[in-house]
């Protein structure tokens, strides 16, 4: 099971990549605009922690990034030294455009499920995701 939702992932990942190319982004530069797209202020650290890069690898993606105007850094107010992620107007403007690419590669990847059985995926997915982000060596120390 984790073999195989793991090369899922591999291939989402590969046809992401793909579908990004024709806008003049890469797909880890797709994954890293839909994260500050969903969470607009995350911080550069989280952003590496969720594309399990080091936060310097995620600080180069982030100045080419702001380099095509589609990534912005403010100033944390609770911390000067942290930088909060915005997208930029051109940047919302490019996820708008891809928007209807990753419905497709989402659809493509759902082919020939009924709508219950795509929900139901999304349901378990949904579940073993917050299963496993459980810490059981921090419960088991805290209990």
């Amino acid at each position: 099971m984790a073999f195989l939702s793991s090369d899922v992932g591999r291939l989402f990942r590969k046809r992401f990549a793909a579908a990004a190319r024709p806008f003049g982004v890469t797909g880890a530069q797709w994954r890293m605009l839909a994260l500050i797209q969903r969470d607009p202020g995350i911080n550069q650290g989280v952003v590496a922690g969720w594309l399990e890069v080091e936060p310097i690898t995620a600080g180069r993606m982030i100045d080419r990034l702001e380099k095509l105007d589609l990534v912005e850094r403010r100033h944390d107010p609770a911390d000067r030294r942290q930088w909060r992620l915005h997208l930029t107007a051109k940047g919302a403007d490019l996820m708008q455009q891809m928007s209807g690419c990753a419905q497709a590669v989402i659809a493509d990847s759902v082919s020939g499920f009924s709508d219950d059985e795509h929900a139901q995926l999304v349901n378990l997915l949904d579940r073993m995701r917050t299963n496993l982000s459980e810490d059981p060596v921090l419960e088991a120390n805290n209990g």
